[in-house]
């Protein structure tokens, strides 16, 4: 049986003490994708490096009815106030460690050992989808073009995420 495709909304979270709007390439790079394949972009904000910042924004979304997935872009390293992790984390209802375990075996294919540098995470709060992602445009559009596009698009077997989504699941 085939199916219809069904648009999820997507949240961005920019996560750095240096980025603006007009040098946001990583969520620039995130937003295009989304838009081409098909998807709505819910809201877009940029905040410093700070986990309760992070958390502050993440938690209004998980509550907003009318995001179903939130992708972070910065903040996942090991250098400085890199915190998106610790400030996500203890939001999720649960944890989906293969996200990371995948991001980490594409980047591999790329930049080689430096790929065990990325906490990059992903987890479910709320019926809400949150991946946290490198701020680098090239790990975004890795996790974009080689994971997120197929799970979130309902047609892609045998599963995804769109499947899981409260909201989607009756469509």
């Amino acid at each position: 049986m085939d199916r219809d495709f069904i648009a999820v909304r997507i949240a961005i979270l920019t996560v750095s003490d240096t980025r603006t709007e007009s040098d946001d390439v990583s969520g620039k790079t995130l937003k295009d994708r989304l838009l081409a394949a098909g998807h709505e972009l819910a809201d877009k904000k940029i905040v410093t490096d700070d986990i309760y910042q992070i958390r502050s924004v993440i938690s209004q979304w998980i509550c907003d009815e009318q995001v179903d997935v939130i992708i972070t872009t910065g903040g996942t390293g090991l250098t400085g106030r890199d915190g998106t992790p610790e400030a996500v984390k203890v939001l999720f209802d649960k944890e989906i460690t293969g996200f990371g375990e995948l991001f980490r075996q594409i980047s591999y294919d790329i930049i080689r050992t430096s790929t065990v540098q990325s906490r990059a995470i992903a987890g479910v709060a709320n019926g809400t989808f949150i991946f946290c992602l490198p701020g680098s445009s090239g790990a975004c559009k890795n996790a974009w073009d080689d994971i997120l596009q197929y799970q979130l698009d309902v047609r892609h077997r045998p599963c995804n995420f769109v499947e899981l989504i409260p909201r989607l699941r009756e469509k």
